[in-house]
């Protein structure tokens, strides 16, 4: 199983610099999809439901007071990734690559798994709520 470093690595690698929050959106719906495609997790770190969407607190404290991440600000100390495991990011990037982390932050507040463990929180209210692995992997599995 990867590492959350070793996702984030690879995706910055991939697309180069971003902003903290598409890289965010892009690491949590490699984690989503890849739960669908493989039926396991791609890595063991809590997602929580942020006010700007789903948030990953272990690679926020590796980009913690960045706006843009660059593909030289988060290492991985020995990226090892699975063929199954690049298939997923790689997926995930090629849909999902194009959009702003805007586009991806209101994407994610459209769907299921960041509202419903959001819940009934008023907009912009904080959260630590997870979105656990099942609701990423029954409602996006039923997009297929």
């Amino acid at each position: 199983m990867a590492e959350i470093r070793d996702v984030a690595e690879y995706i910055l690698r991939k697309q180069g610099s971003m902003t903290a929050m598409k890289l965010q959106k892009l690491v949590y719906y490699s984690q989503a999809w890849h739960l669908v495609w493989e039926e396991k997790p791609l890595f063991e770190n809590e997602i929580q439901a942020w006010a700007n969407g789903p948030v990953a607190p272990r690679l926020y404290a590796y980009h913690r007071g960045r706006f843009t991440v660059s593909p030289t600000e988060i290492k991985a100390e020995e990226p090892l990734l699975s063929a199954d495991e690049v298939t997923s990011i790689d997926g995930v990037l090629g849909f999902y690559g194009q959009y702003s982390a805007m586009e991806l932050s209101n994407l994610t507040h459209a769907e299921r798994p960041w509202a419903d463990a959001r819940g009934d929180l008023p907009v912009g209210a904080r959260c630590e709520t997870p979105i656990t692995e099942a609701a990423m992997a029954e409602y996006y599995g039923s997009l297929v």
